[in-house]
């Protein structure tokens, strides 16, 4: 993508100028070599997000944005129900809530080491990955809705978690105004056996080591040191938050011509916010998100099974776990006033700032633990909240590196087998039902993820806490 489409304000901040039906400027935030690295349909879709109705202060990108559906991924957008804002199922994205939890083991590289191969081989039998991939967990019509209004709480209750995780998830463990009424029968159908399972794509769980420390005192806060083992989660609401995503997009596009509202891209399909079709998607995009969070405390607690088998002493215990894919209503200050404002994030992640009343007590005084997932060969990466986030992009950060490569293109490059064989040959172990899905996840087929936090965190939208380097990757 050419620099020169924009003006550059400062290192990182690239704005597109209201022109034609645009209603706020374009908002842009990476060094100039992300930028040329990006495919021109960023700057199309963060521009089109531009012209939706009610849309407040600017159409924000993050540092690893790519093209998406609708919205870029790595796009973020605030609405305001009370000027006509609106709410986009493409502005969220299919995977609803597909987010990151990360878990302090209290282990060292040299206590994994030994045991390395055995504890890959026992992670990838226990947690169920893949596409189609089904779990122990078949819920009946009760227990699908009592799982989709109680989240991560309703997996604790069922003994499938631990109560001491819920402070530390993104709306401690239960997203409130959840409908499950509003969900499909077919959306029901496909999760009914999903609970508990990666999915494929991007997805998966990561054993890694802290290899290095950016901010020592956030990192002790953080309970991170150097040389120490972790955990990482990675995904979402499987089939049923595809489902709603689908169907709801098929529902947008006639509710915005209903609604006068003219779309510069079809796949921007959206609702009012105060309409029926809009409060109808909003409890099932709620539900999808307690699915994801229930979905993401029960392979925790696999996890810890599965590391007591072979440490019998460790405890797992949780850092945090934040998704990005949601809309949420949070209150934000514009122009010197409060509003409450619908916050799409698509493949970007929540990042509230020191001093946040949602964060919990031993976090609240140094900020929101950001997780920031890279490819399965290269490092990952936790960074902080910045105070200055919330009048950059109303507190969002990127969510990992971004695709440089479609999976098409990634297939045609590399062989799944042969990336299996290089890393081994690295000390990182990948298991996965699929070389088709490795190749398509090749590192290469990925942006360089210490230039993307590099760049948000010049940009003041995250700081960076820690770098972790992969040694069991159970790949989707």
């Amino acid at each position: 993508m050419d620099p020169a489409r924009f003006t550059q304000v400062d290192e990182t901040t690239w704005r597109i100028e209201p022109h034609g039906t645009m209603r706020v400027p374009a908002i842009l935030y990476a060094d100039e070599k992300l930028i040329r690295d990006m495919d021109d349909k960023v700057y199309e879709q963060v521009t089109n997000v531009a012209m939706l109705p009610g849309i407040v202060q600017a159409s924000y990108a993050m540092p690893d944005a790519h093209w998406g559906y609708g919205f870029p991924i790595g796009g973020v957008a605030a609405f305001d129900p009370e000027e006509g804002g609106i709410v986009s199922a493409g502005g969220v994205g299919f995977d609803i809530s597909c987010g990151v939890r990360t878990m302090l083991t209290g282990l060292t590289t040299a206590d994994i080491k030994p045991a390395q191969k055995p504890l890959a081989d026992a992670l990838f039998r226990r947690i169920p990955a893949g596409v189609g991939s089904k779990g122990a967990i078949s819920l009946d019509p009760v227990d699908m809705e009592a799982m989709l209004v109680g989240g991560a709480r309703w997996a604790v209750e069922r003994g499938w978690g631990e109560a001491r995780d819920l402070e530390r998830i993104e709306e401690q463990g239960c997203m409130a105004a959840a409908d499950p009424a509003c969900v499909s029968d077919r959306a029901k159908e496909r999760q009914r056996r999903e609970l508990g399972t990666l999915g494929s794509g991007n997805h998966y769980l990561e054993v890694q080591a802290v290899a290095e420390i950016f901010d020592a005192d956030v990192a002790r806060a953080f309970g991170l040191v150097e040389g120490q083992v972790v955990v990482t989660i990675h995904c979402g609401s499987r089939g049923l938050g595809h489902q709603i995503g689908t169907e709801f997009l098929k529902e947008m596009v006639l509710t915005a011509k209903a609604a006068g509202i003219e779309l510069p891209d079809r796949e921007l399909a959206c609702a009012p916010i105060n309409s029926e079709v809009g409060q109808r998607y909003l409890g099932a995009m709620r539900a999808a998100i307690n699915c994801a969070l229930a979905n993401r405390e029960i392979l925790g607690h696999e996890a810890r099974h599965v590391f007591r088998d072979f440490f019998p002493d460790v405890d797992l215990s949780l850092l945090f776990d934040v998704s990005h894919n949601t809309c949420k209503v949070e209150t934000h200050r514009v122009a010197g006033k409060r509003r409450a404002l619908f916050v799409h994030r698509k493949g970007a992640t929540r990042a509230f700032g020191p001093g946040h009343e949602s964060l919990p007590a031993a976090l609240r005084a140094v900020g929101q633990p950001v997780l920031i997932g890279g490819s399965m060969g290269t490092g990952s990466y936790i960074l902080v909240g910045e105070a200055a986030s919330e009048e950059k992009a109303f507190a969002s950060a990127c969510h990992g590196a971004g695709r440089a490569l479609s999976r098409h293109a990634a297939l045609k490059q590399w062989s799944g087998r042969k990336i299996v064989d290089d890393l081994a040959a690295q000390g990182i172990l990948i298991r996965s039902p699929s070389t088709r899905g490795v190749a398509e996840e090749a590192p290469g087929a990925y942006k360089d993820v210490g230039a993307v936090v590099a760049a948000a965190e010049k940009a003041k939208l995250a700081r960076r806490v820690a770098r972790l380097r992969p040694l069991i990757c159970v790949k989707g």
